[in-house]
């Protein structure tokens, strides 16, 4: 009886560590259904990204501070993926439709990779749905002032989910933490 309790007691503290989140303090967000254009004029969308582990962050082509050194993180953290053989998708997501069209998309992410068969950058929607979309689905602003070119946004990396949900964020500016991230999406992969 006592054997019995002990085995028991064992595969609950197996189940207790494979259910719920695999990420401590999981944010949970959910990332509203979306459909836009990526880089090479396709649709690309949430359905796309279906059963898949993905970092997204938001920038744009014009910008004279922020997304030069994400775009680089961002392709840093790309080819440690590559290298650790994880099978995880990037997304952009640009602040400034208006002016980064799918081909301006793809000329920009050249400087950066030239693997792009895992990182859709995209677009195809108003300043107004980027706006809402990036305040509800990553609770971060996204802002584009009437007097200037440039476009107020967010620096963060963010870990989402199989299931569309953003898992943590991360910086992706200064600092970034690419060994946690890495870390983190084998934790989602597992």
């Amino acid at each position: 009886m006592r054997f019995a309790a002990i085995i028991f007691l064992c595969l609950m503290i197996l189940a207790g560590c494979s259910t719920g989140s695999k990420i401590p303090k999981a944010l949970n967000w959910n990332i509203a259904d979306f459909k836009y254009i990526n880089q090479n004029g396709e649709s690309y969308g949430l359905k796309d990204l279906k059963g898949k582990v993905w970092v997204a962050d938001f920038m744009f082509t014009n910008c004279t501070t922020v997304c030069p050194p994400m775009t680089a993180n961002m392709a840093r953290l790309q080819k440690m993926a590559k290298e650790e053989k994880l099978d995880v998708q990037f997304v952009s997501f640009s602040v400034d439709p208006t002016v980064d069209k799918p081909d301006v998309l793809k000329t920009y992410i050249q400087k950066y990779t030239t693997d792009t068969s895992n990182w859709a950058l995209l677009t195809g929607y108003s300043q107004e749905e980027i706006e809402q979309f990036a305040k509800e689905s990553f609770q971060t602003l996204v802002d584009k002032p009437d007097s200037t070119n440039q476009v107020v946004h967010g620096t963060s990396f963010y870990l989402v989910d199989q299931n569309g949900k953003v898992m943590k964020k991360y910086s992706g500016v200064s600092n970034t933490p690419y060994e946690d991230i890495v870390r983190d999406i084998k934790r989602l992969l597992r």
